[in-house]
């Protein structure tokens, strides 16, 4: 088999959605005048009070590949709604599943873009255009003992058109079923905050897991930033406060389970993450209030990381 062979058929959109069905239906329009088109489109709604069901059905009959609707009872958070994402697409057969959130429009020929490397790589990830149309630096690899992202890895490309990467982002995250059944699902208990990178960091033991120099996604909602040049802080919320604190204790049961926890450094990484969040608020919100939002997620988290008999998500068997 080639990468010329990669049957749009066997891929899956999976798209989380929460009240925010004009983005939906942005996302939804785009992904209408793709080509080649997924197999089927799954979308999660984290049980949205507005007209995103209005929406979906409205795109039913004409978007051109199967919907799979599910509106869940409860709000599960991004990573509640990647977890049922992946496991409807899993279950339904789909041997490529392409994750993204509904703040993001797909490029025509995003899906032949991914194809060409599938015959090569399981875990990958595209680029995608800024909400202004620049270009979205993400931050491809972390410090794995601290836990962290490396601010200013390498942003430019060499001639091999891709680079290895041992994190992820579900915001275009493009994973082969093999990988899924080996390392199981997105884990929903961290609700927001870390999931994707240490889902990514899991492929990335599994495979070797790259970003691709091909730009196949354009962000469509405009955030509050800070310019730092090669990359932007963006604005937060108490919520993402409190839990990007908080779950740190869940990767540092992943990195137990793994063998690669070293309580210095990864201390080290959640000061770092404690401090990167107060510059945030000083100088993208302006405010200095929200910090104790700050210390309860290391409160809980400090209890969770002492729970022994907290456990990783199980592989899926079969």
């Amino acid at each position: 088999m080639t990468a010329d062979l990669f049957d749009p058929a066997s891929a899956a959109i999976v798209i989380v959605t929460y009240n925010r069905s004009h983005l939906l239906q942005g996302l939804l329009t785009s992904i209408r005048t793709m080509d080649p088109k997924p197999g089927r489109v799954v979308i999660i709604d984290n049980a949205s009070s507005d007209d995103t069901t209005e929406v979906v059905e409205s795109f039913r009959a004409d978007l051109g590949t199967e919907i799979v609707y599910r509106r869940l009872e409860t709000n599960t958070g991004g990573s509640g709604g990647f977890s049922e994402g992946m496991r409807t697409a899993y279950e339904l057969g789909s041997e490529w599943i392409w994750m993204m959130d509904d703040d993001v429009e797909v490029l025509p020929d995003g899906l032949a873009r991914m194809g060409h490397w599938s015959e090569r790589f399981k875990s990958i990830q595209g680029r995608r255009y800024d909400y202004d149309g620049s270009e979205f630096y993400w931050q491809y690899r972390i410090a794995e003992r601290m836990g962290i992202p490396i601010p200013f890895a390498p942003s430019g490309f060499d001639g091999t058109g891709f680079k290895e990467m041992n994190s992820g982002c579900f915001e275009g995250m493009f994973i082969h079923r093999s990988i899924v059944k080996e390392i199981g699902l997105p884990d929903p208990r961290f609700f927001i905050y870390w999931d994707d990178q240490l889902y990514g960091w899991l492929a990335s033991r599994k495979t070797t897991a790259v970003i691709v120099d091909e730009f196949v996604l354009r962000r469509t909602r405009e955030i509050v930033q800070w310019d730092l040049g090669i990359r932007h802080l963006n604005a937060s919320s108490n919520a993402y406060r409190y839990y990007i604190m908080r779950n740190r204790a869940f990767i540092k049961h992943y990195y137990r389970a793994n063998g690669v926890y070293n309580p210095v450094l990864f201390g080290a990484g959640t000061t770092l993450t404690f401090f990167k969040e107060l510059i945030r608020l000083v100088f993208v919100e302006r405010t200095v209030r929200g910090t104790s939002n700050l210390f309860r997620g290391l409160r809980d988290g400090g209890k969770i990381g002492r729970d022994r008999s907290w456990r990783p998500m199980a592989p899926l068997e079969g």
